[in-house]
């Protein structure tokens, strides 16, 4: 047990320090992005190489209902192996006894990544860069809201009570006052992403009732992938100890911004290390124009990945702080692409189209994915957008369902992300959007019950 325990990353070891571990929780996301696994007994874990799911987790909608996605050998709902990645072991420092969670990679009976599992599906587009020479880094802003403890979903979302004993105020952007309004529950934040290991590049306020940004350094696709994978629990937990909920609905509250996920995209060469976007003397590179391209030509067919809810197109509102359309433009919040003020060496694109809700390791492998193939068909981009591009026109989907139309009909996106995984994702995305198709909303009985 002493062996195991001292190959653990620091931050691990640091937690354990003079502490007995009792349980390790073996996860895996699903598509969604919920963690499913299992807990077992420490001593159990230091004695097993890998654990038992069935792929069923892959094909279940985020209510809990089924896709028909099984394929050829039908609904028997067979065994992965599912491997732990012992560099991703990290504390559970919320629990009540002294828990590790490790993150875990699905394979098949042939010992073969399962092509739909969300991490292996990131790991394949991290490889084709690769293949070519590059190695991707991304940097991820994660935004979410505080908000009042809501158990009836009936009511509407409320911002949560700050510690003035007043709701939280939007339109306070940047406000280190409105940031101390959540003083506790962001110090429980910073205390358990200290426990993980974790580095937050900074915590500011955004412009919705309660909603806040946090920053992570640039890095390794999937190093960042797992983080936000494992921030998104952490910060769940943080609010639920102040009597708050914390939430990464695209747009949980009518009236105010919607939470994304932007991404940073460089590209380094592999070898020297050097940008790939920047020439010798500093200059902007045809591969940095490419990959402008690549991510205005395949975003539309990539968005029911990026934003794979019936909740999240209603994000995309004009002057509201998201994107309306796929422009690009050099300093410039109003457009979908923007490149942001940097050095040469740190040159890099933003995606501002992903929403927070997204699974992380699909929603980075898939603008990873519009990116490389943008630096393969070496295209050359529309014009740079100069002004407010809210007085433009949309050019993305508007629901989900065109989404899904566009997704289904893109097999160059699909052969990047894996023809099996696209398979598996369309069914699984097409049977969730039907049964919402089958909800009466409030708005329907209001205005059409007794006016139609």
């Amino acid at each position: 047990m002493a062996d195991w325990t001292n190959t653990l990353p620091a931050a691990a070891q640091v937690y354990l320090e003079g502490r007995r571990l009792d349980e390790v929780e073996c996860i895996i996301s699903d598509l969604p992005g919920i963690a499913r696994g299992k807990a077992v007994p420490a001593s159990k874990f230091a004695r097993q190489d890998y654990f038992h799911l069935p792929d069923s987790i892959f094909y279940q909608t985020i209510t809990g209902d089924w896709g028909e996605a099984a394929g050829e050998d039908g609904f028997i709902e067979k065994d992965m192996i599912l491997k732990p990645d012992m560099s991703t072991a990290t504390a559970a420092p919320w629990t009540g006894d002294w828990t590790l969670q490790v993150i875990h990679d699905a394979y098949d009976r042939a010992d073969l990544p399962v092509p739909f599992s969300p991490r292996n599906v990131l790991k394949r587009v991290c490889q084709l860069y690769r293949d070519k020479g590059w190695k991707p880094v991304v940097a991820p802003e994660m935004e979410f809201f505080l908000v009042a403890r809501n158990i009836d979903p009936a009511h509407e979302i409320e911002p949560m009570m700050g510690r003035s004993g007043r709701p939280a105020a939007a339109r306070q952007a940047y406000s280190m006052t409105a940031v101390d309004e959540f003083g506790p529950v962001i110090d429980d934040i910073y205390d358990f992403a200290e426990a993980q290991g974790f580095e937050i590049d900074g915590i500011t306020q955004e412009g919705g009732a309660g909603q806040l940004e946090i920053n992570l350094r640039h890095g390794d696709p999937v190093k960042l992938a797992d983080e936000v994978f494992y921030f998104k629990r952490l910060i769940r937990e943080a609010a639920l100890r102040h009597d708050c909920f914390a939430t990464f609905m695209a747009k949980p509250i009518a009236d105010e911004p919607g939470s994304a996920m932007h991404i940073h995209h460089s590209v380094l060469d592999a070898e020297s290390g050097a940008n790939i976007f920047s020439g010798p003397d500093g200059e902007e590179t045809p591969a940095f124009q490419h990959m402008i391209a690549g991510l205005q030509t395949h975003m539309p067919a990539a968005m029911a990945v990026i934003a794979p809810y019936v909740n999240s197109y209603r994000r995309y509102v004009k002057d509201q702080a998201a994107p309306i359309n796929l422009q690009w433009g050099r300093d410039n919040r109003t457009t979908g692409i923007r490149i942001p003020l940097s050095s040469p060496e740190a040159r890099r694109v933003e995606n501002r189209l992903t929403g927070m809700d997204c699974n992380p390791y699909l929603g980075i492998a898939t603008s990873l994915a519009c990116g490389y193939l943008g630096l393969v068909e070496q295209k050359d981009p529309a014009p740079e957008f100069k002004g407010d591009a809210y007085h433009g026109e949309g050019d993305i989907p508007r629901v989900l369902g065109s989404a899904l139309d566009l997704f289904e009909e893109a097999t160059a996106l699909h052969e990047v992300l894996g023809p099996e995984f696209a398979r598996v994702y369309s069914i699984v995305k097409r049977a969730e959007y039907d049964e919402f198709l089958q909800v009466i909303s409030p708005w329907e009985r209001e205005h059409l019950l007794l006016n139609v």
